[in-house]
């Protein structure tokens, strides 16, 4: 700015010397008016407050370019700050997190999410397939139902546990993103810091889905089992309560006689 000054300044000194050199044959009085009796130069106090004057107008001008310039470079400089990308990126830690819970979910025993198998499942070992069969192949599919439930409440709590694991993962990207957020020089940054912090809500609610999944499905194959469980009871006491076709006499040989 003090340069710039100068150079102004500068500028203006040279003008006022050739706006006095320029104006000098339109305005300079005759011949003998410059010399008087003494040989003197005449003061000409008019054209002096003139040149004073279109200096003055020039100084004022070159200013004002200089403010516009500035503006326009502080304009610039505010641009490229919205267009600065956030230098910090929270997106591999969380798609581990959900990729983890993903695991756990995709560990599961026996029965798993999967459509096809419940379906298979339920048609060969639930409901009226738990009364069908012998005596062994009912105590058989009895004991494989319940370690089925038992397989589904321990799926349960691993997925639990990773997902409470996630908690401190989601803290500490929290605290990241609201200080990157904070601290954005632009509206770009601030807009991506929040972006990430949309990102981590929907990976605690991916997280929160699952849990709530595992432990569903350890409810209802538990469900499921006391409910082929009573089927497969009232089947046994029919069978025990089945006489056939009752007493019938027969002839009865005692002593070989």
């Amino acid at each position: 700015m003090t340069r710039t000054r100068k150079l102004a300044g500068r500028a203006v000194a040279a003008l006022l010397l050739s706006s006095a050199i320029a104006l000098s044959p339109a305005t300079a009085p005759p011949a003998h008016a410059l010399f008087g009796g003494f040989g003197g130069i005449v003061y000409d106090p008019t054209n002096h407050a003139e040149n004073l004057l279109t200096a003055a107008r020039t100084l004022e001008q070159i200013n004002n370019q200089i403010a516009q310039l500035q503006n326009e470079a502080q304009m610039l400089v505010n641009q490229a700050r919205n267009l600065a990308s956030l230098p910090y990126s929270s997106l591999s830690r969380l798609q581990s997190s959900v990729q983890e819970t993903q695991r756990l979910l995709g560990e599961a025993q026996r029965i798993a999410h999967d459509v096809t198998e419940i379906d298979r499942a339920f048609t060969e070992d639930y409901g009226a397939a738990a009364a069908r069969g012998d005596f062994d192949q009912m105590i058989a599919g009895a004991r494989g139902r319940w370690e089925t439930s038992v397989a589904g409440l321990e799926d349960s709590l691993k997925v639990q546990a990773g997902v409470v694991g996630n908690i401190e993962t989601a803290r500490a990207e929290m605290g990241a993103l609201v200080a990157e957020s904070q601290a954005a020089t632009g509206a770009l940054q601030a807009a991506q810091a929040g972006n990430q912090l949309l990102a981590l809500q929907s990976g605690q609610i991916a997280d929160l889905t699952a849990a709530i999944a595992a432990q569903n499905r350890a409810q209802t194959l538990e469900t499921a089992r006391r409910v082929s469980a009573e089927a497969q009871g009232r089947e046994n006491l029919a069978r025990f309560l089945d006489y056939g076709s009752g007493y019938e006499p027969t002839t009865v040989r005692m002593f070989g006689g």
